[in-house]
């Protein structure tokens, strides 16, 4: 009996090679390359014919388009971070860690769609219908009537969708769906891709809304290869502590809405419930203002929220650390030097630990500004004054650059109760501007005006 040929298929792109090597020979990614069962050539041709449509040349305005429409999930902070809502035909990928909540979630919002008259259905490969019943229980979806399938065969969930006609349905999870065609094992890089893309097209024939749920690597990232983000329309990321009881959605492509956007939900005994005043969150209550804190407004997505920047300086050894929760380490040091340099506060001896609270990550420039006086109130051991708030660019010359969509930050501020507010000077409000009525609003050009202006309100 002849031996099966064997290749090794790189996790991270999915480029195969005849022999094992360090490094993928298609995306230089090390270590990436598993040993796995050559196909077979002989039904290549047919495999794919009913992907294959026949489609005439048009042009764009001959072309009947219209907006698409949405089916509101019943959960607030989810259709915010798919755009509005489920989309008839719309393949959504998301993806955590395990035991973050993504089938809680889903379960949720399948239950929420079928009391709204929507045909569901729940495919699921990693449990049986009685754990998936028990779970639902659980969350006190008594009499739910969302249909179940317990199935990891791609052509048996195909045969289904087309049978029942569902107007959503989740398949839980990618990785363990697998096709006959293939002889590599579920979850292999070639199963993975070949069954999201036979999903995809189903999607799109028939205006079922699919959504996957994918694993991740110990990184973070989804696991398997990458194709599979650019195949599906909209990818969410779970994010949070599995400690906290908060967590977030993130939106890292979204064809029918904006991407960076997130969800804020707070995990209780019956599931995940939506936080609609994030903010709350992400800021500490303190009875009396502390040195090294200082509160800005960050955007994600279309959302202003305001999180609280923390900064603890204490004197350090001949090695001083500097250490960021939720920021990015290299532009803390970037930021230390142009303290240095431009507004005169040294820091080289000294330890300097800086952390956003709730755990958020924050990616954007505009917190620059309320790091750095949060570093100088901990270095001075001066607290800002209450009802502060501060957010803008620093530039490597101490420039304050502005921030985009200042006025919906200071507006967000407003109504949240705080007073002062230092910010670039491009972000100013126009003087009829009665939208931020009892917020004060300081503008500046240079940090070393921010550090002033700081030290004179304190």
């Amino acid at each position: 009996m002849a031996k099966d040929k064997t290749q090794y298929t790189c996790n991270e792109c999915g480029g195969s090679s005849p022999k094992w090597l360090g490094k993928c020979p298609h995306c230089n990614a090390w270590n990436t390359l598993v040993e796995s069962v050559a196909e077979s050539t002989a039904p290549a041709k047919n495999r794919f014919a009913s992907l294959a449509k026949t489609a005439e040349v048009t042009t764009l305005a001959d072309i009947d388009a219209t907006d698409v429409q949405r089916t509101p999930t019943g959960h607030d902070e989810l259709d915010r971070v798919l755009g509005g809502g489920i989309v008839e035909g719309g393949v959504v990928l998301i993806g955590g860690d395990p035991g973050i909540g993504k089938s809680t979630l889903l379960l949720q919002a399948l239950d929420s769609l079928q009391r709204a008259n929507v045909k569901t259905l729940y495919v699921t490969g990693e449990e049986s219908g009685a754990q998936v019943a028990l779970r639902s229980r659980r969350l006190g979806l008594d009499g739910s009537q969302v249909s179940v399938l317990a199935e990891i065969q791609l052509e048996k969930i195909l045969a289904t969708l087309d049978h029942v006609r569902p107007g959503i349905a989740v398949i839980d999870s990618i990785q363990t769906v697998y096709s006959e065609q293939l002889t590599s094992a579920p979850g292999s890089v070639a199963q993975v891709r070949e069954c999201a893309a036979h999903l995809t097209r189903a999607a799109k024939a028939s205006g079922t809304a699919i959504v996957l749920v994918g694993h991740v690597t110990k990184e973070g990232a989804l696991a398997g290869p990458r194709v599979l983000e650019h195949m599906v329309d909209t990818v969410l990321y779970f994010e949070g502590d599995t400690h906290s009881s908060f967590r977030l959605i993130r939106a890292i492509k979204n064809r029918f809405g904006a991407v960076n956007e997130i969800g804020v939900f707070a995990m209780t005994e019956k599931g995940l419930k939506g936080v609609s005043n994030p903010s709350a969150i992400f800021l500490s209550q303190h009875s009396e203002p502390v040195p090294g804190s200082c509160v800005m407004v960050t955007l994600e997505g279309t959302r202003p929220m305001l999180v609280e920047i923390q900064a603890l300086v204490d004197s350090g050894g001949p090695s001083p650390r500097r250490l960021s929760v939720g920021l990015d380490r290299d532009r803390l040091a970037m930021l230390l030097a142009v303290l240095h340099r431009h507004a005169g506060v040294a820091c080289m001896d000294q330890d300097v630990f800086v952390n956003a609270v709730g755990g958020v990550r924050i990616s954007e420039p505009a917190a620059d500004l309320a790091v750095m006086l949060a570093i100088t109130s901990s270095l001075r051991g001066r607290p800002l004054p209450k009802g502060f708030i501060a957010f803008g660019e620093v530039g490597l010359a101490g420039e304050v650059r502005p921030a985009p969509r200042g006025q919906e930050r200071l507006k967000e501020a407003a109504k949240l109760g705080f007073s002062v507010a230092v910010v670039p000077k491009a972000n100013l409000p126009k003087k009829n501007d009665k939208s931020f009525e009892g917020l004060t609003v300081h503008g500046v050009d240079r940090i070393e005006e921010a550090m002033e202006l700081a030290r004179s309100l304190a």
